[in-house]
């Protein structure tokens, strides 16, 4: 079954009008696992997995690059014998779809750092057509030929109504080109929110004497924070052809002040 990646695209924008979000899509890694993001680290390799519906009978895979337009993967026919591949993943034998049971599978062998990305499941018929949740996958290894490097604190405490400051630091060498920032919140969520930053005033950058390295600092401020607010907050960047993520700042509110807290509520309660 051979089908043209214009065809599909019609077909993909002709019945996203009736578009459905799911919670039915799986992880199987070797990477570290948080709710819908992860990390594999260079040449390791995931699976994805898309749970089957008795009514769909068209399954598709999508990689989004930061910044960029939602590229297809592949398309799989319920009542077909295998799977169709789309532009650079067309031949290439690092990625592979596989149906086992009620499972469509993306597997995706020797990663490499053009590997991170967000990835969706989407299925339908003649008239819907449903997206997954995401998953979005960060690449990290010490063997890879980059020159830079993207820094976090692992955790910061706060206070309720308090307000907070996250940096991420992106150190550069022979690459001068333009950084697009990005942050990730991710909590017990089924998907992770997405903050999009670039060029921020705040934002300072500096160059170190007699060296092509330079640092550049980016800052998200926060202010009235509550509950809803705690979890890993991952800094994404976009620079020179590559995507960076650091390793997560974890957001955590005081213990003592959330009992405090928890006291005045239960005290005004009962005199009421």
């Amino acid at each position: 079954m051979t089908k043209s990646p214009k065809f599909v695209f019609y077909l993909t924008c002709l019945l996203f009008w009736k578009m459905a979000k799911m919670n039915n899509i799986i992880l199987s890694t070797t990477g570290h696992r948080d709710s819908g993001f992860i990390s594999v680290h260079a040449g390791d390799h995931f699976t994805l997995q898309c749970l089957y519906v008795s009514n769909a009978t068209m399954y598709y895979w999508y990689k989004q690059t930061l910044g960029q337009k939602p590229q297809l993967i592949s398309t799989y026919y319920r009542f077909s014998d295998g799977s169709t591949f789309y532009s650079e993943f067309e031949d290439n034998p690092r990625f592979k779809q596989e149906t086992i049971d009620s499972l469509t599978q993306l597997k995706i062998s020797h990663v490499q750092l053009s590997d991170s990305a967000t990835y969706y499941c989407a299925r339908g018929n003649s008239f819907i057509l449903e997206f997954m949740e995401g998953v979005t996958v960060s690449v990290k290894g010490s063997g890879l030929n980059i020159q830079a490097r993207v820094h976090q604190l692992a955790s910061e405490t706060v206070q309720p109504g308090g307000s907070v400051t996250l940096s991420c630091t992106v150190q550069n060498g022979t690459c001068d080109g333009e950084h697009s920032v990005y942050w990730f919140k991710n909590s017990e969520e089924p998907h992770p929110g997405l903050i999009y930053t670039h060029g921020d005033r705040d934002d300072q950058c500096e160059r170190k004497p007699n060296t092509q390295t330079h640092s550049c600092t980016y800052n998200l401020s926060m202010k009235s924070l509550d509950l809803s607010h705690a979890g890993t907050y991952y800094c994404a960047v976009a620079s020179c052809g590559h995507v960076l993520f650091g390793n997560g700042t974890k957001l955590d509110f005081d213990s003592e002040s959330l009992g405090f807290r928890l006291k005045i509520v239960i005290v005004t309660a009962f005199d009421e």
